[in-house]
């Protein structure tokens, strides 16, 4: 399987990291047992509706919000994968029909609409490591 290219430049370069205290996310490090962990979890629930990897064909897990939202890549064929989560507080699934590379900055830069995501500040974004 491979992962769309500005995940894993992303997840490389940054990986392992709490974005302005609100949104982790797994690098290289963490991402196999995240994964692993969090995928099995999530598979059984309704509210989430594709297989999780390390299932066959599952979306990627890649990292979470300080409330518990789980953030999602899911693969939609061709090599395009899009942005999901799982919204906990919400108890329901959030889809787009956005890329990483293109979900990401956008959400920072509040360019996208959400009532599930805080203010940001303005760059430069305060990165914390996680062990």
């Amino acid at each position: 399987m491979q992962f769309p290219r500005d995940f894993v430049d992303a997840a490389g370069a940054y990986g392992d990291v709490a974005i302005c205290g609100y949104i982790f996310l797994c690098g290289a490090r963490a991402l196999r047992s995240y994964a692993d962990g969090m995928g099995r979890l999530l598979e059984d629930s309704p509210t989430v509706p594709h297989r999780v990897l390390p299932s066959p064909g599952g979306a990627l897990v890649w990292g979470n919000t300080i409330e518990g939202d789980q953030l999602f890549l899911v693969d939609r064929g061709g090599g395009r994968w899009t942005l999901s989560a799982f919204r906990r507080g919400w108890a329901d699934w959030y889809d787009t029909d956005l890329e990483f590379g293109e979900w990401l900055p956008r959400m920072l830069a509040g360019e996208i609409e959400t009532d599930w995501m805080p203010e940001w500040p303005a760059p430069p974004y305060e990165l914390e490591l996680e062990d």
